[in-house]
């Protein structure tokens, strides 16, 4: 039971990490150089990556998980790289570039509500009226952290839409592949296939050739926001390996408070009274989830 206990700390304590990781992202692409294509800059970002997780896992001498995959597990693999690692990105990006903008950012928020229904229906994870009161704070702070009055349906909010609905079912996928395979492994799946099918995509729509004409300060920028993807993929694959599904994404929430609070130290972002409603909301459903993954690995066994 101590080891349990101790390995669901390990696996918390990876994904504040994640949130941490990703707070301090979205708070520094303020600063990031405009007017690079953004499918360009995520393939060129998803690619570094790959070429980072590729030399971990052989440094780690874990390249026999490669080679022990079955064609089964391939194809579980490119799915997770298909998507979790590719289109969603295009969809995405596309959703937010037709001004989907906060409301769009609002559904990718809802992947707590679909991965929770999710890990109920495929993955066997316990359900109880603590998870919805926790899951609905969450759904509701980040609706009143955006500044939110209402949503009005558009093509690219539907984008956005399918982008979170992609994302929650990789969630869910890599979750199972996590039973036999280590995160590094399963983030490799997601980064690496999913920077291949990203880059058939800039060829053939000829997108491409944009980054030969970056510069050297884009190329800084690239690499950078590389670094900090890849701390977030390893970070959150090893951590989902060792919590319920619905956690990792709960846990995830906090990035959006990081963010904030990183915007009012040192932009004078203040906030409204509205959003300081949702960061105690958001507080709330993190510390409800966060307390019941604790609560079952002294209980007795995660269903995962």
């Amino acid at each position: 039971m101590r080891e349990r206990g101790s390995n669901v700390n390990k696996g918390l304590l990876f994904i504040l990490g994640t949130a941490l990781i990703s707070g301090v992202s979205i708070f520094l692409n303020a600063f990031g150089v405009s007017g690079l294509n953004p499918f360009a800059f995520t393939g060129m970002k998803n690619l570094i990556v790959a070429i980072f997780l590729i030399s971990v896992i052989l440094l780690a001498t874990r390249a026999r998980e490669l080679r022990s995959l079955s064609l089964k597990q391939w194809g579980y693999l490119s799915l997770i790289g298909l998507i979790g690692g590719s289109v969603p990105f295009l969809l995405f990006f596309k959703g937010l570039s037709m001004g989907s903008g906060a409301a769009g950012a609002f559904m990718h928020k809802t992947m707590i509500l679909w991965v929770t229904l999710g890990a109920l229906l495929f993955l066997k994870e316990r359900m109880n009226w603590k998870i919805i009161l926790g899951a609905a704070a969450l759904l509701v702070g980040n609706f009143l952290l955006l500044k939110l009055s209402g949503i009005a349906l558009s093509e690219g909010l539907v984008y956005t839409f399918i982008a979170a609905l992609l994302w929650s079912g990789e969630v869910l996928v890599s979750k199972h592949m996590l039973k036999d395979f280590s995160g590094s492994t399963v983030a490799f799946g997601r980064m690496g296939i999913g920077a291949a099918i990203i880059l058939v995509f800039l060829m053939v729509s000829g997108r491409l050739t944009s980054v030969l004409s970056w510069s050297a300060n884009a190329w800084g920028w690239v690499l950078m926001t590389s670094l900090f993807l890849l701390g977030y993929v390893w970070t959150f694959y090893n951590g989902l390996k060792l919590v319920n599904a619905s956690t990792a994404v709960a846990v995830l929430s906090l990035g959006s408070v990081i963010t904030s609070v990183l915007q009012l130290a040192f932009l004078g972002k203040a906030f409204t009274p509205g959003q300081i409603v949702g960061l105690v909301l958001l507080a709330v459903g993190v510390a409800v989830f966060w307390w019941l993954q604790r609560g079952l690995s002294w209980a007795g066994p995660i269903k995962a």
